[in-house]
């Protein structure tokens, strides 16, 4: 006899439905969430803007403005 038992952690939440939509950003969010490592959230946060000012930076008109910033 089997039976389907679902603990609270195994059923996907909105939160989670929505990190997944967003690819692999969205599945290390997930990862974090899930793990509850909030603290690392500021990290993550702060790198991906760094690497935006980057990506900017380098193919962009703007790249003269955003080299003033460093």
């Amino acid at each position: 006899m089997t039976t389907d038992i679902k603990n609270k952690d195994d059923s996907p939440s909105a939160l989670q439905d929505f990190f997944v939509r967003l690819g692999v950003l969205g599945e290390l969010l997930a990862f974090l969430w899930k793990r509850k490592l909030y603290w690392m959230l500021p990290m993550v946060i702060t790198l991906i803007v760094f690497a935006l000012l980057i990506v900017i930076g380098g193919s962009s008109p703007l790249s003269p403005f955003i080299y003033t910033l460093f």
